[in-house]
């Protein structure tokens, strides 16, 4: 078995990762180090860490434009200084979307990455980035083992009516569904719950996954039930560039009466909406959070609301709420959101406790509340691992 595994979690102008050793026996991967490659189209900077947060490396490139290939190049070239005698056995990568065809993790041909980016209509922002890092390895590392993990997996298993969308018949079969996202750190989250307590891991669960990119999972038992994203990952709650749920009659307008292109909407949806375009100040939420300005508050009351909306939503399709969970990097650290959404969500029985939230401690539900809240790091990289670790050794 491989003696080390490389997990890689590709966004728009970053890539994390997590360098894992492999496990003996039934332990989880070990984490070696972490890390991200960030602002990648305009100075490019790579730090690492350890597993006890010590800096290992930091580099920067000048601005000027670095290809993925020399960026990974100098990630693995570190990598394999690090590990020494051991080796680098495979490389595990974040896809968003697997459609229909990819409900679990694959390793990845020539003709598997040529089916996922047949899929970019579906997730045009996000299947690219996952790709990119994909064939860059493939060029500097061509003998280098690369699976696929996806974020749709977690939620394959949805059925109607939660799959189904009011289209004609001849639509769905040609894979017009919702899809669900997050998956991966949905993933981590329902196992997490598990290892706490099978009864905890039983209970009827709402999962906040939120950041620049947000969600809600309804689970139960380990296993999806309804998730706010579907076809896309444009669906569902505000987001920090994106619309979220949104009336399809306005995309028809803005295309028919304001003559958009598809691309200007695409762009408008993907890139000028969500927290920053109803702020017009910024996507981050600690910079809306220390806003004083009315459009600033405006967009975090409009994010809470649609959280609030959607976890009644899951709350339905669950037949109650027995526990929400807050995770992603506003869900665990934002203390201020977790209070006005569990202020929204009084009348379905969440009550907060206001020095646990302040304290950021893990579980954060009031003596008086019926719902148990939590807040759980979440951390796909590791979720991949285990995959890559599961594929390596059955294939060794």
């Amino acid at each position: 078995m491989a003696e080390a595994i490389l997990a890689l979690n590709a966004g728009s102008s970053s890539i994390k990762f997590g360098l894992f050793a492999a496990p003996l026996g039934a332990a989880d991967p070990a984490t070696i180090a972490t890390g991200e490659i960030e602002a990648i189209h305009t100075a490019p900077h790579l730090m690492i860490v350890d597993a006890a947060g010590a800096t290992l490396l930091e580099r920067r490139w000048p601005a000027e434009p670095v290809g993925h290939d020399e960026l990974l190049e100098a990630l693995l070239d570190w990598v394999d200084h690090h590990l020494g005698d051991r080796t680098l056995g495979a490389v595990g990568h974040r896809i968003v979307h697997g459609g229909a065809q990819f409900v679990a993790p694959v390793m990845l041909t020539n003709d598997v990455v040529v089916a996922l980016e047949a899929l970019t209509p579906l997730a045009p922002l996000h299947q690219p980035l996952g790709l990119a890092p994909v064939r860059a390895l493939g060029r500097v590392r061509p003998q280098l083992p690369q699976i696929a993990c996806f974020d749709t997996a977690f939620h394959h298993a949805l059925m109607p009516p939660v799959s189904r969308y009011a289209l004609p018949r001849a639509y769905e079969a040609l894979g017009i569904r919702r899809y669900g996202f997050h998956g991966l750190s949905y993933e981590f989250i329902a196992r997490r719950l598990a290892e706490i307590s099978p009864h905890l891991a039983a209970r009827r669960t709402v999962v906040a996954h939120l950041g620049s990119g947000a969600s809600l999972c309804a689970m139960r038992d380990g296993r999806s039930l309804d998730t706010t994203m579907g076809f896309s990952a444009l669906d569902g709650l505000v987001m920090g560039t994106r619309s979220g749920a949104i009336d399809p009659g306005i995309l028809l307008y803005l295309l028919q009466s304001e003559g958009m292109s598809v691309k200007a909407v695409e762009h408008l949806l993907y890139h000028q909406s969500g927290l920053l375009g109803v702020s017009g100040i910024s996507s981050d939420m600690r910079t809306l959070l220390a806003s004083a300005e009315p459009h600033a508050r405006e967009a975090v009351e409009l994010f809470v609301f649609h959280i609030a909306r959607e976890t009644a939503a899951m709350a339905n399709t669950l037949g109650g709420i027995e526990a929400l969970v807050f995770t992603g990097g506003i869900g665990e650290h934002a203390e201020e959101i977790r209070a006005r959404v569990g202020e929204q969500l009084h009348w379905l029985g969440v009550a907060i406790d206001p020095a646990a939230n302040s304290d950021h401690a893990a579980r954060i539900d009031a003596l008086e509340s019926r719902v148990e809240v939590r807040i759980m790091a979440t951390n796909e990289e590791l979720t991949i691992a285990r995959h890559v670790t599961n594929i390596i050794g059955a294939t060794a």
